[in-house]
This record gives C-alpha cells, structure tokens and sequence, in this order.
C-alpha cells in the first residue's frame, strides 16, 4: 500500500452513518467485551486531532468496531492505517471503509494482545533512532476496559526493550481509558490517585491526559466517564533497571496503601531476614521509611530498584522470590502439622 500524493487532500465518499452500520450488520456491544461505541463523530474527530499531524503517517488502530475513530483517522489524510479487530461481527463493516478508501486499509482479525507482526506489517523506512523525534508511526485506539491495562503494561515493556511498535523508534500512543485509570495513570506524588500505573507509566513516557468524554456519548452509556491520554515514550528512562524488576519493586510497594512503605517494602524479602534486609534496602535508597507509597516520588523508586538490582546481584535466588508462595507453603506446612497432631 504505497501512499499518494494527494493524501491529504483525502475524503471518504458518502457511506452509511455508524448507526445504521450497526443496523446494518446487526451489531450489538457485547458486555463480556466491554463494548461500547463511540457514535458521535465530533468526538472521533477530536480524538484523532489530539494524536497530532497524521498527514502521511502510518497508524495502527486497535478495537476499530463499527469504524467511527477510523473515519476520523482516514479523513486526517494517513498513508496507512492497518486495523487489529478481535470481534469478527465488525470485518463487514471494515471492509466496506476499506472498499471507500483503497489501498489505505488493511485488516488484522485478532487480538491485540497477541498480536506482534509490527515488522511485517510496517515499512522499515518509518524506523528512527530512539534519540531522534517519533517516527510517522501511531497507535490509537478507544479501548475496552477489560482490556486497557494489561495491553498498556505490554507496551511498556515493549517500550523498555525496544522492541514491537517501539522498534521502530519512540512510537506515540493516543488511547481511552475509565476516567479513573486515566487519573492514575497521570497522578503525581503525594496525590491519591497515585499507583503503580502512575509510576510505571510515567517512568518511561511523558504521559498527558487530554480530554475526559462523557459516559453518555456512548452506546450502552457505561456507567463511567472516558480520558483520552496521549504517550510519548522517554529518550531516556527515569530508572534505568530491566522492567521486570521495576514492576516487581512497584508493585510491592504499593501492596499496603495505607501503610508506611517499610510495611510493603518488605514483602520483597524471606521471612527469615525480612526485617533486616529491608531497613538495608531503604537506608541505602535514602528513602525514609515512614513514607506512604503514594509519596514515593520516581526518584525514591529509581534508588530503590538500583539497590534492589545490586541485592539480586549479590544473591541471585533474591529476585525470584515470592512472598505469596512462601505463605502458601507455609499454610501447607501448617495445616500438615495439625493433621498429625490429631493422628
């Protein structure tokens, strides 16, 4: 699919509205996916114009349904736009937008989560060193709720390793999350939204929540408000440690909310030399114990997991611990011991 140059000059013809596409091919949102459509075509509009200049770029849609966003993006005058869909109710529908836009469209029946042909299915000349400005590649997507976070996490890791979308430079992100996540997701210290999305997420991008839509410009209404939140990915991280371990160490420190940061910081630790081994950590972090997690700042996180790295270093068996299968086997124990002393 080469692209033209009257591109930008590209408007759909007339076609169907996104209702009666719905009508048409008997769609409904179905709530095990967390469907919901996007109908109002001011909005689509507005959330493709947050994405940026889309004149010529190369964009992957994820979760296109009745095609409402991808009309916005068509008529943004792209050179490609290649369509991951996992619902197969919504392939008509797609392939009639393809049909009005030809040569522009191609379309991937399958999960997103799974999906990892980014090299086959983009041009290798859209690759960019990672110092240089994002390349004319960009995600977008209204997400489904159930599937949001854990396809956000993918693709910071991807960004960590360089690898997937992000192989071909400091791919920009435009996706729609529960209000709520959003709020996570952009939270700063001290605040009570902050989480470990905040720090996960804004450790390797500048993470910008855009605009919020109301739950009402949705069909079914769900019953929370949408935030589109655009990400671009750091030219160099904040911590600087392998990804797994950055999540292991965040994760644990907000395991007790409500608790001081010693209190989860421990969790990362045998039960044997927990105690000890976690005032170790925290001093040489220079991290003050009686913090709570969410007044843990990304420099607090960037000591701890240098410290933590060296630990693993020094005692290799140290990272693959965990403390809910210590508990469990010592639960087995437990139990093992009543049984024969009733014996």
């Amino acid at each position: 699919m080469a692209s033209s140059g009257g591109v930008a000059r590209f408007r759909l013809p007339p076609l169907p509205t996104i209702k009666e596409i719905i009508k048409l091919f008997e769609l409904r949102a179905l709530k095990q996916l967390s469907q919901n459509f996007l109908l109002d075509l001011r909005l689509t509009d507005k959330i493709v114009r947050t994405a940026g200049n889309l004149k010529d770029a190369y964009i992957c849609e994820v979760g296109p349904g009745p095609g409402g966003i991808t009309r916005a993006i068509l008529n943004s005058g792209v050179a490609e736009l290649l369509l991951v869909e996992k619902d197969p109710r919504f392939i008509p529908g797609l392939k009639m937008l393809s049909e009005a836009a030809p040569g522009k469209i191609r379309i991937v029946c399958g999960d997103i989560l799974t999906y990892n042909n980014w090299n086959q299915d983009f041009p290798k000349h859209l690759m960019k060193n990672w110092e240089d400005d994002p390349p004319r590649l960009h995600i977008i997507g209204n997400l489904p709720f159930s599937v949001s976070t854990p396809l956000l996490m993918k693709w910071l890791k991807n960004i960590s390793m360089r690898d997937g979308p992000f192989s071909f430079g400091r791919t920009q992100l435009t996706l729609t999350f529960q209000k709520e996540v959003a709020e996570r997701l952009t939270a700063s210290t001290g605040s009570r939204q902050r989480s470990r999305l905040s720090v996960m997420s804004q450790y390797l991008c500048t993470v910008h929540k855009c605009f919020t839509i109301s739950g009402r410009a949705f069909l079914p209404k769900p019953e929370v408000d949408v935030t589109v939140v655009h990400f671009t990915p750091l030219v160099k991280p904040k911590i600087e440690q392998p990804f797994d371990l950055v999540e292991k160490v965040v994760q644990m420190a907000f395991h007790y909310r409500r608790k001081y940061c010693h209190h989860s910081i421990q969790l990362l630790f045998p039960e044997a030399e927990r105690l000890k081994k976690a005032e170790q950590l925290l001093m040489l972090a220079d991290v003050d114990p009686t913090l709570y997690s969410t007044q843990l700042s990304i420099f607090h996180f960037k000591n701890l997991c240098d410290v933590y790295r060296k630990m693993c270093d020094e005692d290799p068996n140290l990272f693959n611990y965990n403390f809910r299968e210590e508990l469990k086997q010592k639960k087995k124990k437990q139990g093992r011991t009543e049984r024969d002393s009733l014996i």
